[in-house]
């Protein structure tokens, strides 16, 4: 696994939903905020994204908006357009074309994704990730949106399956098409670790093997530098050095195992890099406050992210 891979699939949970929108100006729609993730994409038409807290954002057709944290927000095919409810989760809706104005087609959808113990990968994301439409720019990107769009406009048999899964590809092509246009210039923070040949080898021989027994002279030599030189770069772009990194993965990992399963402790403790029960479950309950067993027995997405002898809610990302 790749760490953007393992940061999406240890935060998803629930099932994605999408509709199409199809509207004839005036219009306007204003969604509430929520705990969950969404996007808009405009397959045809042009509007104007109007976030809670920044300026006015023009949408052309092609363009795509991924919105990690849902503040509240507004669409619209003008600023000054009155605004109506938008039903989160309704079905897919088409305004009367005979109004005479220009018409706007949307495609939106939301996520239900654990953020209780974000990746600091996606959590560092900007409230708005703008993908603008550029010929050429990302077209694996665009091929799952025609295809997404497509299963939405002319359901068959098998489109719960089949829009479910290019709801899922879709978020990982957001998410790889912002990083690499982030990883162009000077980039900083995750894109520059993921441009990083150095750092993202690294990154991937511990999202690899989490379980190996790394140093960080091992790691050091996976990425072609000295010792120092790589424990300062690493430090630099992610955020912490490698061996912390390498902890939090292995402790957000063992939550997950707790949580999904019924393995026994030392079989946990074990796929986390630990050889010994004691020590796994003094570096778990350092991280969490709560020994595992505990944790296990108690509702554990509730004590993930939790600073000692507090609790912490279960959100949406």
């Amino acid at each position: 696994m790749d760490v953007l891979s393992d940061a999406v699939t240890t935060m998803r949970t629930g099932r994605p939903h999408s509709n199409r929108n199809k509207l004839s100006a005036p219009w306007g729609l204003r969604f509430p905020p929520t705990d969950g993730a969404g996007f808009h994409i405009v397959l045809s038409g042009t509007c104007w994204m109007l976030p809670a807290d920044a300026e006015p954002l023009r949408l052309n057709t092609g363009d795509i908006v991924f919105l990690p944290r849902e503040p509240g927000h507004a669409l619209a095919n003008d600023p000054g357009s009155p605004l109506t409810e938008f039903q989160v989760g309704g079905r897919d809706r088409e305004d009367d074309p005979g109004t005479g104005g220009a018409v706007t087609e949307l495609l939106c959808g939301a996520y239900v994704l654990d953020r209780s113990r974000p990746h600091p990968l996606l959590a560092d994301l900007p409230d708005i990730v703008h993908l603008p439409a550029h010929i050429g720019h990302h077209p694996r990107l665009r091929t799952a949106v025609d295809l997404l769009g497509g299963e939405v406009a002319e359901p068959r048999p098998g489109a719960t399956a089949s829009v479910s899964a290019l709801l899922d590809l879709l978020l990982l092509y957001m998410l790889r098409a912002w990083f690499d246009d982030q990883s162009t210039g000077s980039p900083t923070g995750w894109p520059a670790a993921l441009a990083d040949p150095a750092v993202s080898a690294a990154l991937h021989a511990m999202h690899a093997e989490p379980a190996a027994p790394w140093t960080v002279q091992e790691l050091g030599a996976r990425a072609g530098l000295s010792r120092t030189v790589f424990a300062q770069r690493f430090t630099a772009l992610v955020g912490r050095p490698p061996l912390a990194y390498l902890t939090w993965w292995r402790m957000t990992l063992a939550a997950k195992l707790l949580q999904a399963t019924d393995a026994p402790l030392s079989t946990v403790a074990r796929r986390c890099g630990y050889s010994s029960e004691f020590a796994f479950a003094k570096t778990f309950k350092r991280e969490f406050g709560i020994a595992p067993g505990a944790f296990r027995r108690t509702d554990g997405a509730d004590q993930l992210s939790s600073p000692p002898g507090t609790r912490a809610s279960r959100r949406n990302w």
